[in-house]
Formats: C-alpha cells, structure tokens, sequence
C-alpha cells in the first residue's frame, strides 16, 4: 500500500517537471521566431514563403480557404467567419494577427488555440525548410524570412496536419505580396479600407485598395464591405479582370436593423435571400454589425445561402469574441482595451463608445507607435475623452511620451493632458481621474495601438 501512495508525489514531480520543460521549450521557440525581422520591416515579395510551401508540399492547397483583407475589423471578421463555418459543422482553422497575449492565439483549430507541444513540433517541422530559403536568400543578397512568413508556413502546415476543412485566413498586410496570398480563397472579403501602413500600400486609397485587391482570385467570390468610392473602383476592376462575382454591402447583403441590447447588440441581417431576425452579438457598436453582415455573407457565398441555417447562424454569432476591440476587462470603474491604431479605427471606437457606453466621465490612457498617425487618432477620439494620459507600451516602435504629449496638447488642450512614462503608473493614474470626486460611471479607455490593449490585459492579468 505504501509503495503505491508513494507513486502520487513521484508522478506529480515528473509531471512538474516535463511542464517546465515544455513551458521552457515554449519559450525558446517564441524568442527564435520574434528574433526574426518583424512585420513592419520586410521585402515584399511571395517568393520566400511560395518556396517554402512548395517544401512542405503545398499544404494550403489541402483545404478550402476563405481569404480577409481590409484596413480595419479583419481579425473580429475573420472569427466570426470561422464560427459561423464551425458551427455549420466544418472542421476550422484559424489564422490571424497580430497576437495579444500568445503567439498561438494566431493558429488556430476548430477555435482552439494549437496546443503548445503541437506548436512547438510545427516549428520544428517547418524550420529545416525556412532555413534552406533563408540560405538561398542570403546568396542572392536577400532577407532572411520574416516571423510572419514564418508563421504563416506554419499556419498552412498545421492546418493540413489536423486536417481541417476550411481555413478562414486573415491578411496580415496589404493582398497581393502578402504571405498569406499563396493561398487561393475560394471567398475574399475586403472590409473597409482606409489609410495605414503608407510605406508599404500607398499613400491613397485607391493605391491602397489595389494592393488589397490581390487577394481576389480567379473564379472566387469577392465579399466588399462598404468602401470609400476611390477603394472600390480597383476593386471592382480586379474582380472584373479576374472574372470573381461580387457581393456588395448595401446591395447583396448588409445590415437591416440593429438595437443595442446587455452587453452587445441585436440584429436583423440581410442575406442574399432572405432576411436573418434576432441575432444577438455580443461585441459593441455599428462597425461590429457591419463586420457580422461581411462574415455572413462570405458563409453564404462558401457553403450555399440554402445550406445556412438561422438557428445554427444565431448559436454561431451568440459566441463570438474578439479580443481587444471595445473589450471590458475591468470594472469599478468600467476599464476598457482598443486595438485601434489609425484614425478609421479612432473613429468607429468613438462612434461605438457613444452608442454603447453611457460614461459620465471617460478618461483616455493612449500609447501610439512612431509610424502611426496620432495626431488623427487622437483627433477621432478628443469628443469622448474626458481628459488623457499619454504613456507608452512594451513595443520598441512605441512614440516617444513627449512627442506625442505635444501632439495631445494640440489636439486637447494642456489642461486635460497628463503624462506618464510607465504604462502601470499610467494606468494607476488614469484611474484615479475616473474616479476624481466621487464621480459615477467614470471608466478608462486604454487604445492607440495593438500593444496597448495587449499588455493593459497582461497588467490586469486578463488570460
């Protein structure tokens, strides 16, 4: 008897430790992949990751694809659209970015995170062949592959591995250079398109959208949200040049009606048939129903309007997330995370802010990153801030505090302008002015970059 209770504490400490190894051997696979060049620093071009695929044999043309672009509401797209096809009883993958909290939250399968010793051996298995075209590269002169190719190669392994049915996949910038372009989308949507990564895609909107139009292939279906008319000229041209068919927001498809309800909204979306009535989602404001419409419509056009059940639509949309966007993660008072990091974004967030929150007093606690537009960020939101607090997040790319101080002073005036260099001390500080004199239903928007929702939720130990 006492040989086998002796077992328990024995077993346990193996377990222990084979946990810290693995936890260990996650991280050390984490520190490789982000020692590569960043997604911000590239060579645009398809031919490393198209060689590395052609390796690994293709694995993106294992399963169907459904394809996302845009500037704004891609990643709160994308997973509606991979539960909407979940639902309908479709093995999933997911793939989409940037991750807030674990690089995993990029891959994943029927809506699970890949598992950390699964993660760890697609690393190990798409690595000898990333670095044959590492090496290529290097003799040609050229880059070493991105973490986001990287990635991506790994996405596209997995997901063949598993094997799903259909990968519902999110650009990660741009269309036509993209990574994730190797893959062919029987569906390509493209949510709005506004102004951002100018280096890169252009300094309009209609050079912007042409880049994005790219992921518009042969045959497909193209699902475009409402679009500025300069992005939806190229577009259409693309389609056309392709020979895709179009569905078009406010004409094929789009939202009906809408009430804003506890914690989210209701919703009357238009198909390409008929109408589908009470559907309650659970994420705030206009932007988010408009991104719903897309993710239907795009279902639709992947599995057949007939095929569409509207009970089985309303369980899917009943238990949607997305991280990060209008996300409470704190209350008394009320502390909210944006990802939004360009002024469309700026905009929709203030828009739904309005709608969906009735604060007396909201306080603004903004960290942007150097390349970004913060003047116009901070312009969208200066009409639901109280006052705010200028800080700066974990990122290396992160504006320095005093140059974007400047910019908020212009922008709110010096009296309603603090800062503070440590984002816990900012957010200490931002909540205290909430909750200056006693005041009720104050609350705290923590916004301006990817980052800053990100590691507000790791301070607050959001999982």
């Amino acid at each position: 008897m006492s040989r086998v209770q002796g077992r328990g504490p024995q077993r346990d400490a193996k377990q222990a430790e084979q946990e810290a190894a693995a936890q260990a051997r996650m991280a050390e696979v984490y520190r490789e992949i982000m020692l590569r060049a960043p997604e911000h620093d590239l060579v645009p071009s398809l031919d490393r990751i198209a060689e590395v695929c052609r390796l690994l044999g293709d694995p993106q043309k294992a399963y169907e694809v459904v394809h996302v672009t845009g500037t704004n509401g891609k990643t709160s797209t994308t997973r509606m659209i991979e539960r909407l096809l979940r639902e309908h009883g479709l093995r999933t993958g997911r793939f989409t970015s940037p991750h807030l909290n674990d690089v995993r939250e990029r891959i994943t399968i029927d809506g699970d995170l890949l598992p950390r010793e699964q993660f760890i051996s697609t690393y190990e298995e798409v690595l000898p062949y990333v670095e044959i075209v590492d090496a290529a590269s290097a003799r040609d002169g050229g880059p070493r592959m991105t973490f986001f190719e990287l990635l991506v190669a790994m996405a596209f392994a997995a997901f063949a591995d598993n094997p799903v049915d259909v990968a519902a996949i999110e650009v990660g910038m741009g269309g036509s250079w993209d990574a994730t372009n190797v893959a062919d989308g029987r569906v390509a949507v493209v949510t709005p398109v506004a102004i951002d990564h100018e280096r890169f895609l252009g300094h309009t909107v209609g050079e912007i959208a042409t880049e994005k139009a790219g992921i518009i292939k042969p045959g497909a279906t193209a699902v475009l949200a409402e679009q500025h008319p300069d992005a939806l000229d190229p577009l259409l041209r693309r389609a056309a040049e392709v020979g895709a068919s179009v569905l078009r927001e406010g004409y094929e498809f789009g939202v009906l009606g809408r009430e804003v309800a506890l914690g989210g909204q209701l919703l009357t979306l238009r198909g390409r048939e008929n109408p589908y009535e009470e559907i309650y989602l659970p994420l705030h404001g206009a932007h988010q129903a408009r991104n719903a419409a897309a993710a239907l419509a795009a279902v639709e056009a992947f599995l057949g309007a007939d095929r569409l059940s509207i009970d089985v639509v309303r369980a899917a949309f009943e238990d949607v997330t997305s991280p990060g966007r209008l996300e409470v993660v704190r209350r008394g008072p009320t502390v909210l995370v944006d990802a939004a990091h360009n002024p469309a974004g700026a905009a929709v967030l203030a828009d739904g802010l309005e709608e969906a929150f009735g604060f007396s007093k909201l306080i603004g606690l903004v960290a942007v990153l150097a390349d970004k537009d913060a003047d116009g960020i901070l312009g969208a939101l200066e009409p639901v801030l109280a006052e705010v607090v200028i800080s700066r997040t974990s990122s290396p790319r992160s504006m320095d505090v005093d140059e974007l101080a400047e910019i908020a002073i212009d922008v709110f005036g010096e009296d309603r302008v603090h800062v503070r260099e440590r984002l816990d001390d900012a957010l200490d500080f931002a909540i205290g002015l909430a909750e200056a004199g006693g005041e009720l239903g104050g609350g705290v928007l923590c916004t301006g970059s990817v980052t800053m929702a990100a590691d507000i939720r790791t301070l607050l130990r959001i999982a």
